[in-house]
């Protein structure tokens, strides 16, 4: 199993740290979260809460991703890191992919890109994005990072973005693996047809059996069933144990979530923490 350290939440000036610790304790990966800003007045409703609060105050830190990942890809020597997950629909299209491009070749490859259309109209609303059609303009946007990642003149001719031959640089050495995040109907079959992996939420162990059924018959559907690269990555809202990783491994589980820091105060004890949970899960 691949343990991804989730670092939504953690005040900023800590991350490098723990990072450091996470790197050394042979975690796979980090993740880290996206969103622009707080709006004070929210009518959006969060999709994974029974009455749509989000699970996060206000004041919550949300510090660009792709910054945060060169700073950690700086100071580490392994692990990996993904956004968990990243609203690229609110961008522009370029500018994703010169800086996910940017990220993957001063980390050595070590860069994933996880998607997911978004959910807080007020913030498309900011920035001047639509919000409707947010899915059909991500899938296109990933078709056209994907050619963009790949060097050399490239253009584009879709119903969202439309580019003449250009290039941009540096490009990654090899292809960045997305991720599409979301459990809907329509993002699990977003994954299974265009995505390299899919990351989901925070389950019960019998949620998550329901979410990774549901997972596989998209799957089936895109005849991708059998793919040993596709990777499903998810959080348990259980004690971790041997026995559950091996019982969700079983069910098409590739890598775990997992935020040992979450109950510790001092970044003293954080570090400790990440290392202790490393050290018995990850060695």
């Amino acid at each position: 199993m691949k343990f991804w350290l989730a670092l939504a939440f953690v005040e900023t000036e800590q991350a490098l740290a723990l990072a450091r610790m996470a790197d050394a304790a042979g975690y796979h990966g980090i993740t880290v979260s996206d969103h622009l800003f707080a709006p004070q007045k929210r009518q959006a409703l969060y999709p994974y809460s029974p009455d749509g609060a989000p699970p996060f105050t206000d004041d919550a830190a949300w510090p660009d991703p792709w910054v945060l990942i060169g700073a950690m890809a700086a100071v580490t020597q392994q692990i990996r890191f993904t956004t968990n997950v990243y609203v690229a629909p609110l961008r522009e299209l370029f500018t994703v992919a010169k800086l996910v491009s940017t990220a993957s070749v001063i980390s050595g490859g070590r860069v994933t890109m996880g998607a997911a259309p978004g959910w807080c109209e007020e913030e498309f609303d900011q920035v001047g994005q639509r919000f409707k059609g947010r899915g059909a303009r991500l899938e296109e946007m990933i078709d056209a990072c994907r050619k963009l990642w790949a060097g050399g003149w490239v253009e584009h001719h879709g119903n969202h973005f439309d580019f003449d031959p250009l290039r941009i640089e540096p490009v990654p050495a090899a292809p960045v693996p997305i991720y599409i995040g979301g459990h809907s109907e329509r993002a699990l079959a977003r994954a299974a047809r265009i995505g390299d992996g899919w990351i989901g939420n925070a389950y019960s162990p019998d949620d998550a059996e329901h979410y990774l059924g549901l997972m596989r018959d998209q799957l089936k559907a895109a005849d991708r069933l059998d793919d040993p690269d596709f990777e499903i990555i998810i959080a348990l809202k259980a004690r971790p144990s041997n026995e559950l990783h091996d019982r969700v491994a079983s069910l098409g589980v590739t890598g775990l979530l997992c935020a040992p820091w979450l109950m510790a105060s001092s970044l003293e004890d954080r570090i400790t923490a990440i290392e202790g949970f490393g050290s018995y899960f990850c060695a």
